[in-house]
């Protein structure tokens, strides 16, 4: 598959501009990410804006995050987590953790349990 790394190369550059300095994220919260186009097997983001959402699992400044790539599409194993979200299934990318920059935050989704954020930590933590 042919990969659009021009275009991606073109919101990237609007996204750096970006300012974010009115903007609040927290963790546990799901939000739309402007992921991108990416090497081979990592995780891309998909419409025209290359966005997925991202739960933000650990903040760690007004600034830094890291987060987990999500996906509708159920999978099992060792490297996913699935959880209810927003009257639909949802599946933790656990393998596609990243550190993410706030300036790729486009709209937030929503937020999901507690617990099942601590479950989604734990998990990461195991494979670690």
């Amino acid at each position: 598959m042919q990969k659009d790394f021009d275009n991606w190369n073109e919101e990237k550059e609007l996204a750096n501009t970006k300012d974010t300095s009115d903007l609040y994220f927290y963790e546990g919260e799901i939000w739309w990410i402007s992921l991108g186009v990416n090497v081979g097997f990592e995780q891309d983001g998909k419409s025209q804006q290359f966005t997925r959402p991202v739960l933000v699992l650990k903040k760690f400044s007004q600034n830094v995050f890291i987060g987990v790539p999500l996906s509708t599409s159920g999978k099992t194993g060792k490297y996913y987590f699935n959880f209810a979200f927003a009257d639909g299934q949802s599946t933790a990318s656990l393998s596609q953790i990243k550190l993410f920059d706030s300036k790729r935050l486009v709209k937030k989704m929503g937020f999901i349990e507690k617990e099942v954020l601590e479950k989604i930590r734990t998990k990461v933590k195991n494979i670690l």
